[in-house]
């Protein structure tokens, strides 16, 4: 098969996590093949975030399934579970190792032109892609979202230099054996050319926001109360910083008509909602859970702002979090309470307001300060969000780029 423009590809996308687990990668896969080329995706068998098999798979259950075109090959892996450190651990080998062997077979079985690899946590997803490039003698693409091993001290708490010095050579080696090292965030380029000669390979490629914040809310959601609406969407994990978003709740709760609105899950909310508890905040802050994506547009539009948090870490301040783009595509003004990337994102869009991490009495004090702005200075702030992400996360243009960047033709 030819695509109008040229010979189509053989690419093998690796990345422990896909469809229907919601990732930007999935949309890279869908592209390439909407662009003609022939993508195989190895990955896990889909239990991210809960822990548990999606319904309908299992590890001898749907193993080999096609999804708009894309051939995708799931892997047995053991599943995340509550998410302690040690189920994490034996669902991160479980990948790698039996990924390994995988690529070792299949290498052997399919040619392939090129390697995608989808880098999250865990850095070794990327080893399956590895014996694979070593094996066939092809380029393969590393798109970094989360830096090694920086994030197991960040994130995971860990203080092991075995466990540290292990992943730090393995980081070493993935970056020594990619063509490309792009990045979803550009303070991440001091970390990677720390890590070897890697300054010339390094290109930035953003996150961009899912194509439902572009669509009119259609969707009925549970009855919010009525007020200033302070919406955060997402994870609630260390990295949030769900310690100080409270008590910057905490400040503002003899304020009644400001309502802090908590959509998702994760491993520090049962912390927060015990701090709820315990300061009386039950009628100011309210957690409702996980919704689908497809139910945030309906959300977003409810809000009257949007609140993005990160810890004052040295890996964090290098991050920009993929919800902010989200954020800004829905044409909502943002509240920020991060350092760095997604601080400077704010800024460059004039599209909210931004305070330093950790920091909940300046946070509190800017809820403060959009909440005596007129509707048209909040919608005007939304809407240079939205333009900003028209023009620099733009979907269509970042997979184009992409395409550039791996020398496809489309």
């Amino acid at each position: 098969m030819k695509n109008e423009s040229g010979l189509h590809k053989k690419i093998l996308f690796v990345s422990q996590y896909f469809y229907p687990e919601v990732f930007r990668g999935n949309d890279i896969a869908f592209d390439l093949v909407q662009k003609g080329h022939n993508v195989t995706v190895i990955t896990g068998t889909p239990n991210y975030p809960h822990g548990k098999f999606f319904e309908g798979y299992g590890i001898f259950k749907r193993s080999r399934e096609k999804v708009k075109g894309v051939n995708v090959i799931r892997l047995p892996i053991i599943p995340r579970g509550n998410g302690s450190k040690y189920q994490l651990l034996f669902n991160y080998l479980s990948f790698a190792i039996v990924g390994s062997f995988y690529g070792f077979y299949i290498s052997f079985r399919k040619k392939f032109d090129l390697i995608f690899v989808q880098q999250l946590s865990p850095v070794t997803m990327s080893l399956p892609a590895i014996v694979v490039k070593k094996l066939q003698k092809i380029p393969m693409y590393l798109w970094v979202l989360d830096l090694w091993p920086e994030s197991l001290i960040s994130a995971g708490g860990y203080d092991n230099k075995f466990i540290l010095g292990f992943f730090d050579v393995f980081v070493k080696l993935q970056y020594n054996n990619a063509e490309k090292i792009l990045v979803s965030s550009k303070g991440f380029v001091n970390f990677i050319e720390k890590k070897g000669k890697n300054k010339s390979k390094i290109m930035y490629f953003p996150n961009w926001a899912e194509a439902v914040f572009n669509d009119t809310p259609v969707h009925k959601i549970p009855k919010l109360p009525d007020g200033f609406l302070v919406m955060f969407a997402g994870n609630i994990g260390e990295c949030q910083d769900f310690d100080n978003v409270m008590k910057a709740a905490k400040e503002l709760s003899n304020i009644k008509d400001i309502h802090f609105i908590i959509l998702g899950e994760g491993r520090k909310k049962d912390n927060a909602i015990k701090f709820v508890k315990e300061n009386k905040l039950n009628k100011t802050v309210h957690f409702l859970g996980r919704y689908p994506i497809s139910d945030m547009p309906s959300f977003f539009s409810a809000a009257s702002v949007m609140l993005v948090s990160l810890k004052d870490d040295l890996v964090f301040n290098a991050t920009a979090p993929a919800k902010l783009q989200a954020y800004m595509a829905a044409g909502k003004p943002v509240i920020g309470m991060l350092n760095g990337d997604g601080a400077n994102i704010i800024k460059d869009a004039q599209c909210g307001i931004s305070v330093p991490a950790g920091n909940y009495n300046l946070l509190a004090q800017a809820i403060l300060n959009m909440r005596k702005m007129s509707q048209n200075k909040l919608s005007e702030l939304g809407n240079n969000g939205k333009n900003f992400c028209r023009l620099h996360f733009d979907k269509e243009k970042c997979l184009n780029h992409l395409c550039d960047i791996m020398g496809l033709r489309f």
